[in-house]
């Protein structure tokens, strides 16, 4: 099972010198994967849990290909119907082509209300959208076939059953967001997934966690280690750590995160 990193591409305290540092880091610590949100409009919704500067996922990821050599890259999540997806289809093309292959495309519907109405797309629609571009990037990259470079994975995000049915007909993971040990479990053993590879929270704390409803990935060292087991023995491919946790000010101050990846990764390779 391999390891990868949400890393904060928002935020007043991210700008080039941050990325590069959390970049340099994931990959450092020999973790396989390394992600980035994504959002195109400022709008109060967005901008109240997500603030400004936000660098927009495809142009930030084409930077972090030439900052790293090994580190795959991803997005958690393309938010799909915001962009023609024939638009959608060239960049990841392109980005997948440039990076040696690197790339991870992880999509959803989206959630900010505002910001579909800023860009002029349909909230009420958003559903129906992501399976038509989904269908369209398909058509696209089965036309454009490169032998040269591998297919690149879809992700498809969301927990619920229309998400689920997304993932069966287009995508080649399920990739859920910050959920319980016992919510993925029930999905898994009650569908045929293509593939699991769930971003679950990253919060290191002093004490364990007793709460019924903990999210995976928060506790003591010992509780997220055994998410993780868990994790490999019910089927991931791979799990993303989500180290921010809604406070922007996160972005400011990322040793706590950063030493809690390295925690982990430390024990989850040398578990001795």
């Amino acid at each position: 099972m391999q390891l990868g990193v949400n890393v904060p591409n928002f935020g007043p305290g991210t700008d080039p010198g941050m990325l590069r540092a959390w970049a340099q880091l994931v990959e450092g610590l020999g973790f396989d994967l390394l992600m980035v949100s994504d959002h195109v409009a400022a709008t109060p919704d967005l901008a109240a849990r997500y603030p400004a500067p936000f660098y927009e996922p495809f142009t930030t990821l084409s930077w972090l290909a030439g900052v790293t050599s090994r580190v795959r890259l991803g997005t958690t999540v393309l938010v799909l119907p915001y962009r023609h997806p024939l638009l959608v289809a060239r960049m990841a093309t392109n980005l997948h082509q440039l990076s040696g292959g690197r790339l991870v495309l992880g999509v959803g519907v989206g959630w900010a209300r505002q910001e579909f109405d800023a860009l002029g797309v349909p909230f009420s629609a958003r559903g129906r959208l992501t399976d038509e571009h989904l269908a369209a990037l398909r058509a696209a990259w089965r036309e454009e076939a490169d032998v040269r470079t591998a297919p690149i994975p879809v992700w498809v995000g969301g927990s619920s059953e229309a998400a689920i049915r997304r993932t069966i007909r287009f995508g080649d993971a399920w990739h859920p967001l910050r959920s319980t040990l016992s919510q993925l479990r029930t999905v898994v053993t009650n569908h045929a997934l293509p593939a699991f590879a769930p971003r679950i929270a990253l919060r290191l704390t002093s004490t364990p966690i007793d709460d019924p409803e903990r999210l995976a990935g928060t506790g003591t060292l010992e509780q997220i280690l055994d998410d993780l087991d868990q994790l490999r023995r019910l089927g991931a491919d791979t799990v993303v750590f989500d180290p921010y946790h809604g406070d922007p000010e996160q972005t400011r101050r990322p040793h706590e995160a950063w030493q809690a990846l390295t925690a982990v990764a430390a024990h989850w390779r040398n578990p001795s």
